[in-house]
């Protein structure tokens, strides 16, 4: 795969999962778009890591140790994107749960009667 097309695959999730939260009115629904959004960061992140080369490895010198921080920094970023997905998912989930106890439905127009 070319950097064109991991890019255009991920503005495709990312469009799709931005057409999800404004569009839906299910909390589950807006969640998982959320979650599509989040995945097309990862996707463009590991894509310009992968595709992009630092300026010291052009060279024909000694790699250095922030060279290769340079170099897996999209990778790096990949993983603390999805940390933060699994973390907002948790709490999610747990919003979902008390919306539920509290009206039995998860439409999104019924979370602001939680602060009673």
């Amino acid at each position: 795969m070319i950097l064109e097309n991991l890019l255009i695959l991920s503005a495709a999730l990312f469009s799709i999962g931005l057409y999800g939260v404004l569009s839906n009115r299910n909390f589950i629904s807006i969640i998982m778009s959320l979650e599509l959004i989040f995945n097309s960061l990862v996707i463009a992140a590991i894509a310009f890591s992968r595709f992009i080369l630092p300026f010291g490895l052009t060279d024909n010198e000694d790699i250095h140790a922030s060279t290769l921080r340079n170099t897996l920094s999209g990778h790096m970023f990949g993983i603390f994107i999805i940390a933060v997905a699994a973390t907002e998912a948790a709490l999610a989930l747990a919003l979902v749960f008390a919306l539920s106890r509290v009206n039995k439905n998860i439409q999104i127009e019924n979370v602001s009667e939680m602060r009673e």
